[in-house]
């Protein structure tokens, strides 16, 4: 047998996406659209002759061929001119005016304050609505008129100084020169705008402000809306330290602020969760929430603030809301978890009674769902898989889920005749010795159980969601080639994750160096238990983002078990990273919790070898986290590796990036000394 790591091996994990690339899976149904608000819906398959593409009437259940769509003409590039980043917070200062639903007056923001003006006439018969407005707590630009026309709703804003990040672009492609760059960039603790609702009678001029009583420590003050009988404002409150969540209610008339819905938590809140539909002109809602253990659906009474029903019940989770059917009295949504007999992750698609009654799953087989309904809801296209089974294309009946025809079925043949190994599903107890971790393993095309195989874990264990793939993937960019090389490559969602009920994700609450690393290393111990070509004592991990904290922290905490760590534009402080992600599962205000969790802080801890990688331009975590990490590393007179990459964003590494890591893994799990790099011949 030859040496693992070898040039041969190298060549070979470089030319399997050429093998394995989608193109090469025929009859796979991609880009399934239904042609606005007809029963026609297209999409596009390959074939052995070329991409074909599909008309499908649902009605008569006939198909045609058509024409592929021509391709959108790229928007021109002027400059450097961006739009505005993602980070950027509004200060709603600029001014534009607000016409009034019977088209008679506009509202607009001048010298700080309301103004309103005939429409149609000329400025100067302007009325000046409000006088207390500031240069440091003016009137918002967000104007909302009341659906008779005689009130306005707008927040009294009062803003903070706004925190930057720098990055120096040090090889730009147009000039010789680097270039410095400015990001807006708030950070855990940093203060927020504060928000006061205000309510304006046009009429008379009187002024209501409302009390911020309900609403005192403020995240985030929105979603402002005028009830339909214009009696109310409806608001939602999202507390700092995200433990109290609540729409609340402003009267029109006398300028109380009531609560509608109230969501606590003694951990957090996870807004990022959020459904809310109003309905019967406003006097009732339907939310969605955790506060039973599971992610549920509720209706409530908005006059009374109380809970009608909890229309969803169950040991799962719903995972969205897909429509609502005020007439019929139904709700689409899809789910996991449902089923107790198979993966607990796999979507599925149902239909509700608003009541609570007549569930039907409408996507039944056993897979990863993902289905694209007609806009009437009377059909749904429903593609689903596995990890270990490739995509079947459906046409069913959005009423009952009835099966109306079988649309497309994938062909793996070509690329199984190629080598393609399926990932294998593999389920362990965590570590309270009853709860089941769900997480794949890849082997390398040419495998030979009589080897012994070192062990990579790809993590990502943000809290946000789950992140194993359910679906059909021929080529898994974070497993597939790394595989090859000689290895064993998993990826499991351990506590700390999401869908699996809210006592299971709040592992994560102040302990993000948690990263359900309890339950990976029993997980990868009973996987090298029932295979034991897997080599449970030579382990390596890679990630990026939180994964790049969560590899890091794996070496300097769990450095027993974790023998290397490659660790690609990790928050390794979360006090220097990005709020909103931070905050959620941290807390505030920022403790010795965001310190006990720091990479910075246990640098000295490290005994594996470790690789760090950067982008110079990384607009998503502050790339200076990556190096006091490494002023921390080099304080403690630790040995490591860093790659910082010129002109890059948020990244895993890039292509360069990836051959570093492959080298790394190599040398440090497999110790053998990677082929020279002039030897590939890469493109």
């Amino acid at each position: 047998m030859g040496a693992q790591g070898s040039l041969e091996d190298y060549r070979r994990a470089y030319s399997l996406y050429e093998q394995f690339k989608p193109s090469n899976v025929y009859h796979w149904a991609h880009d399934v659209k239904w042609q606005d608000s007809t029963h026609v819906f297209h999409y596009w398959i390959d074939t052995p002759d070329g991409s074909k593409f599909y008309a499908y009437d649902a009605d008569s259940l006939l198909s045609k061929v058509i024409p592929a769509p021509s391709k959108p003409q790229p928007k021109p590039r002027f400059g450097r001119h961006q739009e505005r980043h993602w980070m950027e917070v509004d200060e709603e200062n600029t001014p534009w005016p607000v016409l009034s639903p019977d088209g008679k007056t506009e509202a607009y923001i001048e010298g700080h304050n309301v103004v309103l003006h005939p429409a149609g006439k000329p400025y100067r018969e302007k009325r000046i609505l409000s006088q207390d407005g500031t240069i440091g707590e003016y009137y918002s630009n967000r104007i909302i008129w009341s659906p008779d026309s005689r009130y306005i709703f707008v927040c009294k804003r009062r803003p903070v100084e706004k925190r930057y990040v720098y990055y120096v672009e040090s090889s730009p492609d147009d000039q010789l020169q680097p270039i410095l760059h400015r990001q807006e960039y708030a950070k855990p603790g940093d203060a927020l705008p504060f928000r006061t609702p205000v309510i304006f009678d046009t009429q008379t001029g009187e002024q209501k402000v409302g009390s911020t009583a309900l609403c005192a420590q403020q995240y985030e003050l929105g979603s402002f809306a005028w009830t339909p009988d214009g009696k109310e404002v409806t608001m939602e409150y999202n507390e700092r330290g995200h433990k109290t969540y609540r729409i609340l209610a402003m009267n029109a008339q006398t300028g109380t602020i009531r609560t509608v819905v109230e969501e606590k938590a003694q951990t957090f809140v996870n807004y990022y969760r959020h459904f809310r539909y109003d309905l019967d002109k406003g006097h009732q809602l339907i939310w969605m929430s955790e506060r039973d253990n599971w992610n549920h659906l509720y209706l409530y009474d908005t006059a009374t603030g109380k809970v009608i029903r909890q229309i969803t019940k169950g040991s799962w989770c719903v995972r969205d809301v897909q429509h609502v059917d005020e007439e019929a009295g139904v709700i689409y949504f899809s789910a996991c978890g449902v089923n107790p007999d198979e993966d607990p992750y796999l979507l599925h698609y149902y239909r509700i009674g608003i009541d609570g009654k007549n569930m039907i799953c409408l996507t039944p087989e056993k897979g990863e769902h993902q289905a694209q309904y007609s806009r009437d809801f009377k059909y749904l296209v429903d593609t689903y898989s596995l990890v270990d089974q490739a995509p079947v294309t459906t046409l069913r009946s959005a009423t009952d889920g009835r099966l109306l025809a079988t649309i497309e079925k994938a062909d793996i043949a070509g690329i199984v005749a190629k080598g393609w190994r399926a990932p294998e599903v593999f389920v362990a107890k965590g570590r309270d010795g009853k709860t089941d971790m769900w997480g794949i393993i890849q082997r390398p095309t040419n495998f030979d159980p009589t080897r012994q195989y070192p062990v990579i874990e790809y993590i990502y264990a943000g809290p946000g969601s789950a992140y194993t793939p359910k679906s059909f993937n021929p080529y898994n960019w974070n497993m597939t080639p790394l595989a090859e090389l000689g290895f064993i490559v998993v990826q499991l969602d351990a506590m700390g994750t999401s869908w699996r009920g809210k006592a299971f994700e709040e592992i994560c609450y102040k302990n993000l160096k948690d990263a359900g690393f309890p339950d990976r290393k029993l997980w990868i111990k009973a996987a090298a238990a029932r295979y034991p070509y897997m080599d449970a004592d030579n382990v390596g991990i890679f990630g990026a983002s939180a994964g790049g904290q969560e590899s890091t922290t794996a070496v300097l905490l769990h450095g027993d078990f974790y023998k290397a760590a490659y660790s690609s534009c990790g928050c390794h402080d979360n006090r220097m990273d990005k709020i909103w992600w931070n905050e959620q599962w941290m807390g505030y205000p920022v403790d010795s919790s965001y310190v006990e969790c720091s990479n910075v802080y246990h640098a000295s801890k490290l005994t594996r070898p470790l690789m760090l990688v950067v982008g110079e331009m990384d607009d998503n975590v502050d790339p200076s986290s990556t190096y006091q990490l490494v002023n921390a590393l080099i304080a403690a007179n630790k040995d490591f590796e860093l790659v910082t990459l010129p002109g890059v964003r948020h990244t895993m590494g890039e292509r360069y990036g990836e051959h570093k890591r492959f080298d790394f893994f190599v040398k440090h799990l497999l110790g053998v000394n990677p082929p020279r790099w002039e030897q590939l011949q890469l493109p």
